[in-house]
């Protein structure tokens, strides 16, 4: 059985789209990542996790995209 993500794409979309706004006003990544989590309802991993893939995706950051991902599996 799958499991059915919890947070919509969109939710998602805006909690990374906040991190990355909110980045100069904070420390450090995880620093904001720890402040917007809490407002989403999320723990800050899940929110991590999400930026990670982001950053991949986006190819800021080295690794699989999440349409690399799907072609994998």
């Amino acid at each position: 059985m799958k499991k059915l993500p919890k947070y919509s794409p969109e939710v998602r979309e805006r909690a990374i789209r906040m991190v990355f706004e909110h980045l100069p006003e904070y420390e450090s990544q995880w620093a904001t990542i720890s402040a917007i989590a809490p407002k989403i309802g999320c723990t800050p991993e899940t929110l991590r996790l999400w930026v990670r893939q982001s950053e991949r995706n986006t190819g800021q950051r080295d690794g699989l995209s999440t349409v690399e991902r799907e072609r994998v599996k």
